[in-house]
């Protein structure tokens, strides 16, 4: 049976994102991502590293924006 079949036609619920700072580099952003989103953090961080060079620095501040707003 799966998780679909046992929540009465629904998808589970994945809970609330939470800062990871155990895990973390830097606030723990990317550590908390890949937990709720299940990915590889390395993929998290490269990500964000490449969205930051092509999107000529924005993603610094939504980066900071999810650290201080998060937990």
């Amino acid at each position: 049976m799966s998780a679909l079949d046992r929540s009465n036609g629904t998808t589970p619920s994945r809970g609330s994102f939470r800062l990871d700072k155990a895990r973390g580099k830097f606030m723990g952003v990317s550590a908390g991502m890949a937990d709720y989103f299940g990915w590889d953090v390395t993929l998290v961080r490269i990500g964000w590293v490449a969205g930051t060079l092509l999107g000529f620095g924005s993603l610094i501040l939504i980066y900071l924006a999810i650290g201080l707003i998060a937990d």
